[in-house]
């Protein structure tokens, strides 16, 4: 293990622990607020490295998952949107490429790629996440409104608390 692989298992380690203790303590439950189910965990998947191979952060999307559904008893509805947004991740990456293109051996933040760089990046993965997740909650098209409205008001939240993160804990590698 090399010590560019440390901060990334602190990072694991802290968002598992702030989306199970903190966030899923959060209850919104009232009109329009119960739509909203922040979710902070996608975070590790968007900040992993670049030169990271797609099997890898799949295998990592798919254990964060599978160790938040294990807690939240959802049947492997976060293990599932977290492998699709981790193999998704290189697609999207490769769309919103700067000119210069990718120094592969960085995260990509806001600090290396710029603010608005990094929101739009975050903002098509916690969209991608949140649809997918919330189409495998209500599996059926008929549901289009509640998958609309979850996917909306949890994006908004989770982009919120994203980028918050970026600004306070300003990951550097």
């Amino acid at each position: 293990m090399n010590s560019n692989t440390l901060p990334h298992i602190f990072r694991f380690i802290g968002l598992f622990i702030a989306q199970v203790l903190v966030i899923q303590n959060i209850e919104f439950e009232r009109g329009v607020l119960s739509y909203v189910h922040p979710m902070i965990y996608p975070l590790f998947i968007i900040l992993l490295p670049i030169k990271t191979p797609v099997p890898l952060v799949t295998a990592l999307g798919f254990t964060m998952g599978l160790m938040i559904d294990y807690l939240y008893s959802s049947f492997g509805m976060h293990a599932g949107a977290a492998v699709f947004v981790a193999y998704t991740r290189s697609f999207v990456l490769n769309f919103l490429e700067p000119r210069g293109g990718y120094n592969v051996s960085y995260s990509p933040n806001a600090k290396r790629y710029s603010i608005r760089w990094f929101l739009q990046y975050s903002a098509i993965m916690l969209f991608l996440h949140h649809v997918f997740y919330f189409s495998l909650q209500f599996f059926a098209p008929v549901y289009i409104v509640p998958i609309l409205l979850n996917t909306i008001g949890s994006m908004i939240v989770s982009f919120m608390l994203v980028a918050f993160f970026q600004i306070i804990f300003d990951p550097q590698d």
